[in-house]
């Protein structure tokens, strides 16, 4: 933004003016940039458009999850779901359409995948869900926390997800923390390695399996990244900040991944990260294979893991009436790979 408004003759320091209007203010309109001068507000309005995603539909859970469907400029549409607490407000940003890794428990990689989103596309899901949400600008923060869990693998479209996250966290623009927005990953080992470079945020990685032979089945990528590569870089990651550590998200499928013998391989696997444990309850989907296991069975695996000194919880699942849940979201998304085609045929249902 600087670089923009020195190409037109302008200040570097126009750059956090408008980004705070935009950001924090929610203006869309230059004219109203009243700290801007007439003729340059003038030469933006000819140079240049603010322009969000287009809400095609909103919809709100019994819980009061909140889910927004927003039509990008081509025929795919995203989805960013709002999840209100009594101590925070989380919003679940997308940062692709579809997803190319394919996991098999998760809906978002059955729809198959079109492209990464661009910066605008990504924090404009933020403004969009302010803006929806009513709340004064100077008022009560009502997004507390970004997780960059919805859509997509983040790292995959690292360029473009570095930028928005800085604009999350940059004073002018939404002021977070960087313990207020979580990273999510599947584990591509070379981008933790830039992300611990250049955008320290806190970490959670989708493990879902003590073993590769059965990580290998859920989540494929790990053919290309075994766990003992993942949870190198996991420490490494920590051995920055003594406060900081990784949290492991850990799906619980019914006679897949949910026995005794599976909770004391995961103690023996997380012995020297630092680390918390998230058990996340299956959220079905059309055409899945997996059930949900059992209350018992999820409050039998967490007691093993706290009994071996694991800060363990299960998540509690919010939104699934509108499939606003983990692993639920879907979107539009015009797939290129064809995966939906191909599956439709495996199934019998082409």
């Amino acid at each position: 933004m600087q670089e923009f408004f020195v190409g037109v003759g302008e200040k570097p320091f126009r750059a956090t003016q408008v980004i705070q209007w935009i950001h924090q203010y929610g203006v869309d309109d230059f004219g109203a940039m009243t700290n801007l001068g007439k003729e340059l507000r003038a030469r933006l309005r000819d140079m240049a458009e603010i322009r969000v995603p287009e809400i095609i539909q909103d919809q709100t859970a019994a819980d009061g999850t909140r889910k927004w469907l927003l039509r990008l400029n081509d025929a795919n549409a995203i989805e960013t779901v709002f999840i209100p607490e009594e101590d925070r407000g989380t919003l679940c940003v997308s940062s692709q359409v579809g997803c190319t890794l394919n996991c098999s428990f998760c809906s978002t990689g059955h729809q198959g995948f079109n492209r990464s989103l661009t910066v605008a596309e990504i924090i404009a899901q933020l403004l969009v869900a302010n803006r929806a949400l009513g709340r004064d600008p100077k008022g009560d923060r009502i997004i507390t926390n970004v997780v960059l869990m919805g859509m997509g693998e983040p790292l995959l479209n690292f360029d473009n997800v570095l930028p928005a996250m800085r604009l999350m966290l940059d004073d002018y623009a939404y002021g977070l923390s960087r313990r207020r927005v979580t990273l999510s990953t599947a584990g591509v080992v070379p981008m933790l390695e830039r992300l611990r470079e250049e955008c320290p945020v806190s970490l959670a990685v989708s493990l879902h399996a003590p073993n590769d032979a059965l990580r290998d089945q859920l989540v494929p990528l790990n053919r290309k990244y075994p766990i003992r590569e993942l949870l190198e870089a996991c420490r490494r990651y920590c051995a920055d900040s003594p406060r900081s550590r990784v949290t492991f998200e850990y799906v619980m499928l019914d006679g897949v991944n949910d026995s005794v013998a599976h909770a004391h391989e995961l103690v023996e696997l997380l012995q020297t990260v630092p680390s918390k444990v998230n058990l996340i309850p299956f959220n079905p989907f059309p055409q899945t294979q997996y059930r949900r296991s059992s209350k018992e069975v999820i409050d039998r695996f967490r007691e093993v893991l706290i009994a071996a000194g694991l800060t363990t919880i299960t998540r509690k699942t919010r939104g699934d009436d509108i499939d606003a849940a983990c692993g639920q979201l879907a979107g539009r998304v015009q797939d290129r790979t064809r995966r939906r085609e191909r599956l439709a045929i495996r199934t019998g249902q082409a």
